[in-house]
């Protein structure tokens, strides 16, 4: 039986990813944050009490700050992959946060590439890469891109691209980067503009709210569907050598053209209800991003099947059904009724 060790196990990303590789046969190990308050809702579901024989999930405390904790967990568990996905990951709050997101984005990934290296086991590492690293490249990007980070989350992100690509080169490491561009579900933060938006719009139906407030319109973006990546993380450590994969849809929509699908979906015009806040923009401002998947897709055989409108539905169904509201269903057709870990079509 492999091993597996995500940190950020209490994601969006890492609860897909938990569950993907429990369905693959896998002991997963997660590093989690000792907090006041419970934290643990996106993977509740697929986690057992320790004492039952049944249990493959593990959850460890630690910090990605904490070098000799990282050191012990890994030591001690010997994982054979390591899947990095913890971050501080708001870009726009990085601005405000700029020395946490530098020490805990960029600095975090050498703590754990090190603890691997003196580990001594044969361990293989992913790190996750940022679209936003590209920043005012020229779409569409690609693995060949240079990178132009323009948030101190992208030179977060940038500085541990180099440092995996470094202990690659330096020292044998199998460590990959998987550059995603922005991927989502109904496991998205709900500070996320695109969480924002599908919760906001439910809060409008349910009464709750007459308004929902946002920043850059016109900033374009490639969403692609958050299940379907993380099997991209899984199967780039399958390779026979390490390497740097873009991962995306190949497609970029603005936020005003998420707004609008989420609205119209809902039977709703979305100009009466959304209205702009200056507070939400960014110092600097990343205008288009739009993945070159050719490498993926010739090497790795993965294409992705969610695209944007089936997106939009998803995330709008969960929402309005997580609110009360009986949502119009075609996105919880397009999942077959799965929905954060249970089956609603069963209810």
């Amino acid at each position: 039986m492999k091993k597996a060790l995500i940190t950020g196990v209490t994601g969006q990303d890492g609860s897909y990813l938990a569950e993907f590789l429990l369905s693959k046969g896998y002991e997963v190990h997660g590093i989690i944050r000792r907090a006041s308050t419970f934290n643990t809702g996106r993977i509740n579901h697929i986690y057992l009490d320790p004492h039952d024989p049944k249990a493959k999930l593990f959850l460890h405390y630690g910090d990605i700050s904490d070098s000799e904790q990282i050191n012990n967990i890994i030591f001690n568990i010997k994982p054979d992959e390591v899947y990095h996905l913890s971050a501080q990951s708001h870009v726009r709050v990085s601005f405000d946060i700029p020395e946490y997101t530098g020490n805990i984005t960029g600095l975090g990934t050498t703590r754990i590439l090190e603890a691997i290296r003196r580990s001594g086991h044969k361990i293989k590492f992913y790190q996750a890469s940022s679209s936003e690293m590209f920043g005012d490249a020229k779409p569409p990007q690609n693995e060949n891109t240079p990178f132009q980070p323009q948030s101190p989350y992208a030179c977060a992100k940038v500085y541990a691209y180099w440092m995996a690509k470094n202990y690659r080169d330096g020292y044998g490491l199998f460590a990959c980067n998987g550059i995603l561009f922005n991927h989502e579900s109904p496991r998205r933060g709900e500070t996320f503009v695109t969480r924002k938006i599908t919760r906001g719009l439910a809060g409008i139906l349910a009464g709750k709210q007459k308004k929902i407030y946002l920043g850059n319109l016109e900033a374009k973006r490639d969403w692609g569907f958050a299940p379907e990546y993380v099997e991209m993380m899984w199967l780039m450590l399958q390779q026979g050598k390490p390497d740097d994969y873009v991962v995306g849809t190949g497609e970029s929509h603005s936020v005003k053209e998420f707004v609008k699908e989420a609205f119209e979906y809902a039977g709703l015009n979305w100009k009466k209800y959304v209205a702009i806040d200056k507070r939400y923009f960014r110092p600097n401002e990343v205008d288009f991003l739009k993945a070159d998947i050719a490498k993926a897709k010739k090497q790795l055989h993965w294409q992705p099947k969610i695209k944007f409108d089936s997106l939009v539905k998803i995330m709008v169904d969960y929402d309005l059904k997580s609110a009360g509201i009986n949502p119009p269903g075609e996105g919880i057709k397009i999942c077959k009724g799965k929905w954060f870990g249970y089956d609603q079509s069963k209810e």
